[in-house]
């Protein structure tokens, strides 16, 4: 099996979210269940079946959260050889050569993409784009609204 590459960054976050969801949500779930018990009445009790609907998606996530990072690979981004090229963990300024807006990526393992926090998926079209290229070039990207032509601004491995 594949063991998916994560940052280091995106990993503690996850493991963030885990304890969260361990200590704070599902403590709150079963105190809510046991509240919606004593009011009688499973059949039709509302509070009861959200509460355990609640409670699936909190076990489910905290099951998919653990296996992610069991199976991950944790890369510290600081330490690539990267010569020069674009490669996991990179953050990466571009330019749209049309509109000139500018916009920056990190590429990051598929469970950290989070594209509101400028994370993208190494899986991502963009970032199969990105791969293997250097600061300077310009490059043809297919997105869905039409063929755009990128420069690469910038290219760095912090944190």
């Amino acid at each position: 099996m594949n063991r998916m590459p994560m940052t280091a960054k995106g990993a503690e976050r996850l493991r963030n979210e885990v304890e969260r969801l361990k200590s704070k949500e599902r403590p709150r779930i079963i105190a809510a269940i046991a509240e919606a018990r004593a009011h009688g009445d499973l059949k039709e009790n509302a509070e009861y079946h959200a509460a355990r609907e609640q409670q699936s998606f909190v076990e489910g996530r905290i099951k998919q959260l653990e296996s992610a990072l069991s199976n991950s690979q944790i890369i510290d981004i600081t330490r690539l050889n990267h010569s020069n090229r674009i490669v996991f963990g990179a953050t990466v300024e571009l330019t749209d050569e049309d509109s000139g807006e500018q916009v920056c990526y990190q590429i990051v393992g598929e469970l950290e993409a989070d594209i509101k926090q400028k994370l993208i998926s190494v899986t991502s079209p963009i970032a199969r784009a990105l791969i293997g290229r250097s600061e300077g070039e310009s490059f043809d990207f297919d997105a869905p609204n039409g063929t755009r032509t990128y420069e690469i601004v910038s290219v760095s491995y912090g944190t």
